[in-house]
């Protein structure tokens, strides 16, 4: 194996950490059905660790002469990673039309499979290998812990109502049991419809155990509503 030097099976050897690790993270993100998937998840840690390689080999291997001395900082390459992936974690980061954010953990990974890369292209195995073991910790296991010994307050989700009624006097009476029923307004909005009918929009928390059919029905009791839409 003349032509395999013990420098190249190193690099192979890196490189096909690597591809394990990202491998778990974008299997942890497919999963979900999440953005993220497999394949990203191995390009952008396989490609962020080719890279990190080429910047550490090219510092040290760089040929030079006796009357130029050409010094490279051996990081440089790969702090252009961690900056340059972000428009990747960008494109995943939603706006809905509610006015909520959603895709920042899976932008999280991205940075996170391009830092494990990084890691394990630098020779940092042991940490790179333990810093997934703590994403996935992070991701799956203590959000489950929380949500079982979570105080009151966390217990519960935001939701957007839509309400229409066909009474003007009806708002605050529909307002009134809402509260009675324990729903947390937090802000409200109320617009006129035609026919003499109006909608409330209002933003509330609720308690999670309650699903949104069971709130639909709540909501779908009161008198004076015709119609309701809850968006989550």
């Amino acid at each position: 194996m003349d032509w395999l030097q013990w420098a190249d099976i190193e690099m192979i050897t890196k490189l096909s950490i690597s591809a394990v690790l990202g491998l778990v993270i974008g299997l942890e993100r497919e999963l979900k059905r999440k953005p993220l998937g497999l394949k990203t998840s191995l390009v952008i840690s396989i490609i962020s660790c080719l890279l990190t390689i080429v910047s550490v080999e090219s510092a040290y291997t760089f040929p030079g002469s006796d009357d130029v001395r050409i010094q490279m900082d051996p990081l440089r390459l790969a702090a252009q990673i961690v900056s340059g992936i972000g428009f990747l974690g960008a494109g995943v980061i939603l706006r809905r039309g509610n006015e909520t954010i959603s895709g920042l953990t899976t932008a999280a990974m991205i940075w996170g499979a391009a830092g494990i890369g990084i890691a394990v292209g630098a020779g940092f195995y042991v940490e790179a290998i333990f810093g997934v073991l703590l994403l996935l910790i992070s991701v799956e296991l203590i959000p489950l812990l929380v949500t079982r010994i979570e105080p009151k307050h966390l217990k519960r989700r935001d939701l957007t109502l839509r309400i229409t009624v066909n009474q003007q006097q009806s708002i605050e009476t529909v307002m009134e049991e809402l509260k009675r029923q324990r729903f947390s307004i937090s802000q409200s909005r109320i617009k006129d419809l035609p026919d003499e009918q109006h909608l409330l929009e209002i933003k509330t928390r609720v308690n999670v155990r309650h699903s949104l059919p069971q709130i639909y029905f709540m909501i779908k009791k009161i008198d004076y509503v015709q119609n309701v839409e809850i968006i989550s």
